[in-house]
């Protein structure tokens, strides 16, 4: 895919599958612009970074005003930025509660917003919501987090709609993943290797795999495609009932 001649925003880039997503697309050719609350040291010299804490409204909106007044476009953007640590259900804090919701759903919503006003007074543009498996199903330990990604499934799908045909938005929704932390989330390699036997596809997903439907959905291939959300868990889960039947 060929992305040269455009400019592709892409949320929490600096890290993990952000990076991956924002460096796939740099190989293509585009113009990578990346948005975070503070700057590493290592990114490269060619990107543009813009902070800015995109759970605020305004802050979010002048990220991506800044990002078109300094590369002289937007063309595609990509929401990654995300993520929330476990905690218990039922007594988790309400300020807690309130952060991921804004992290992981309303930041999302701030920068298509805005994105969305540029792309439809230039020449439209893409829109990439990552979403996550956990929109899909129960999500213990992280409730608030799979409900803010089943509300931007929902967002992607509306948008979709209602800035068509110029601007189109779209879902990736990743299953497990691994990154340069993986062993936070999932143990040591032998408790990784027992996870990814559970997985179809015999392995987890890889931050190019994601980047790759990223690029797909941005790409003039998915011209038709709008609204969509795109599952990307390696075929699901076996069920649990299956599971213990063997046992």
């Amino acid at each position: 895919m060929d992305f040269s001649d455009r400019v592709v925003l892409v949320t929490g880039g600096t890290k993990g599958v952000g990076r991956g997503i924002a460096s796939a697309f740099e190989t293509a050719g585009a113009t990578i612009a990346v948005a975070a609350r503070s700057a590493p040291d290592d990114l490269p010299d060619s990107w543009v970074f813009e902070a800015g804490d995109l759970r605020d409204g305004e802050q979010a909106a002048g990220v991506v005003d800044r990002v078109v007044e300094r590369c002289g476009r937007l063309d595609v953007v990509v929401n990654n930025a995300g993520g929330s640590p476990p905690a218990d259900t039922a007594t988790v804090p309400p300020r807690f509660t309130l952060r991921i919701v804004e992290l992981n759903l309303l930041s999302a919503i701030y920068v298509a917003q805005r994105a969305n006003h540029h792309m439809q007074e230039g020449d439209g543009g893409s829109i990439v919501n990552i979403g996550s498996v956990t929109s899909e199903r129960p999500a213990p330990t992280v409730a608030a987090y799979g409900a803010a990604k089943a509300g931007l499934v929902n967002y992607t799908a509306t948008t979709g709609q209602e800035w068509a045909p110029k601007v189109r938005v779209n879902c990736v929704t990743p299953g497990l993943i691994r990154t340069e932390q993986s062993e936070l989330h999932y143990g040591d390699a032998e408790s990784m290797a027992r996870i990814e036997a559970t997985i179809p596809m015999g392995r987890m997903a890889t931050p190019d795999d994601i980047a790759n439907a990223c690029m797909f959905l941005a790409s003039p291939g998915a011209a038709y495609i709008t609204g969509a959300n795109l599952i990307l868990d390696g075929g699901g889960d076996t069920p649990a009932f299956l599971r213990a039947g063997d046992s």
